[in-house]
């Protein structure tokens, strides 16, 4: 078996699926890989391209040559794909960053779990972030869990609208956001009439996102 097929082969051992299984997963016909190992022939470009954009942890070096680490290092930033086939990543309160960058990154240690929301499909969902404290009731509780869109620019901002914000000094906060007393900051609104807004400098923000949909447990 050729490196390649033997990578994808591997893949599926180590991710517990069956070749069928990653044939939907990367979106190819059912019987293109199973037929390519079985043959030991030869197969296009782009579903190998799939498995990199959906299995983001393996290493493409590797992938294509076989050649060892298989999976990334824990410390190498790996993008967040937008409906990915392995679902919504659900982040922890640590991963978030690249206010204002072009390209939003976490690290793979950051990812608790993948889930796949129907009910999301329609929605540009990034990641999913579990809320923590009481500062957003009765919108928000401790445990709920909100997906979010990246912002990548402070002009798509949608005021007043709930976002998590990271931040330097206070780490994730969850708020509504308004604009600053002064261009360089904005201010942080809670639901819960017990916390008083307060003022954010743009310096301080290292990442930001809109929160677009909500899971709720009883």
């Amino acid at each position: 078996m050729n490196n390649i097929l033997d990578s994808f082969s591997k893949v599926a051992k180590n991710e517990g699926v069956t070749i069928t299984k990653l044939e939907h997963v990367i979106g190819a016909s059912k019987g293109v890989l199973s037929r390519a190992i079985a043959n030991n022939s030869d197969i296009q470009a782009k579903w190998i391209l799939k498995l990199v954009e959906n299995y983001p942890q393996y290493n493409s070096e590797w992938l294509l040559t076989g050649k060892e680490p298989m999976l990334k290092s824990k410390n190498t930033p790996i993008a967040i794909k937008t409906g990915s086939s392995n679902g919504y990543p659900l982040v922890s309160v640590t991963a978030i960053g690249g206010f204002g960058n072009s390209a939003f990154t976490i690290l793979p240690q950051d990812v608790k779990e993948y889930y796949n929301i129907p009910k999301f499909n329609n929605k540009k969902i990034d990641f999913m972030i579990e809320v923590e404290g009481s500062s957003m009731y009765p919108k928000y509780s401790s445990g709920d869990i909100v997906a979010c869109t990246v912002i990548k620019e402070s002009r798509f901002i949608q005021w007043n609208k709930t976002h998590v914000i990271a931040t330097k000094e206070q780490g994730i906060i969850i708020k509504r956001v308004k604009k600053g007393v002064s261009e360089d900051s904005l201010t942080m609104i809670s639901d819960n009439e017990n916390y008083d807004p307060f003022s954010v400098p743009k310096e301080e923000i290292t990442g930001i996102a809109l929160v677009v949909g909500v899971i709720r447990l009883e």
